[in-house]
């Protein structure tokens, strides 16, 4: 005889804290289910293993991560591209990524002692002045420096 165990299910799903759609009964065990009445006896089924929480379902970013590849591939060709450098990537953005890598280069020249701390602050401003083009271009004026000081 089938037994309606809609009310223990949701009893289960209240006391292990989940959702009605994730109490999974045991169909050899459904006599014992239905016998089942207080909070406690729930408790010891799920102890038992009678009563069982499935597993948490999500959505699936498969197709999803699959789609974005193929978007970001498109388009990034040279002659693709469409409207000016600084449209892409703006100014201000590859001016601070520039003048952070100058200054961390600064920085590690001057704890390794090959500046003194009045030509750092001299290079430092040319930095900030936007006069320094690139490493290679910082490079070549602590040479400068150096060889100016000896």
């Amino acid at each position: 005889m089938v037994v309606n165990l809609r009310a223990k299910k949701r009893l289960a799903a209240r006391v292990m804290g989940v959702g009605v759609n994730r109490v999974y009964l045991d169909p050899d065990h459904l006599e014992d289910v239905a016998d089942a009445i207080t909070r406690e006896n729930i408790r010891s089924l799920i102890t038992a293993n009678t009563v069982q929480k499935r597993p948490f379902t999500g959505t699936s970013r498969g197709r999803a991560r699959v789609k974005k590849a193929q978007r970001s591939k498109r388009g990034t060709k040279q002659g693709s591209k469409q409207g000016r450098k600084g449209a892409r990537v703006g100014k201000k953005r590859t001016y601070v990524a520039k003048v952070r890598s100058l200054r961390r280069l600064l920085a590690t020249a001057k704890d390794r002692g090959d500046i003194t701390n009045p030509e750092f602050w001299g290079l430092y401003k040319k930095v900030g002045g936007n006069t320094v083009r690139n490493k290679a271009h910082l490079r070549l004026l602590m040479d400068e420096a150096r060889a100016a000081r000896s």
